[in-house]
């Protein structure tokens, strides 16, 4: 199945403790059906101090399920995302509005 959500994408968190925030995707993990949002399900890591790092606790975004993501359109609200033939190209489009991604 094609991947909904893709690296780039701004999205808002639909459930959970970040409920409502909104953030763009750094990366997908389309066999786990993850992703992971800027700013969104920090969790401090404990790091040991390195040659390339002070180490210390360090934020980290943790992976978030894909089934609690939704795009955002242009009108700034989440929609779900749907595929279409514009010609040749197969094109996502926001459910909302009928708008190309």
């Amino acid at each position: 199945m094609a991947a909904k959500l893709k690296k780039g994408d701004t999205v808002v968190v639909l459930t959970g403790k970040d409920k409502g925030k909104t953030g763009a995707i750094s990366a997908v993990m389309p066999a786990a059906n993850k992703a992971v949002v800027d700013g969104v399900n920090i969790a401090i890591r404990h790091t040991k101090q390195s040659q390339a790092t002070q180490g210390g606790r360090i934020p980290k975004a943790m992976p978030i399920d894909l089934s609690n993501l939704a795009i955002v359109d242009k009108n700034g609200k989440p929609t779900r995302v749907g595929f279409r033939m514009e010609g040749d190209k197969k094109v996502r489009y926001a459910k909302t509005t009928g708008e190309a991604i």
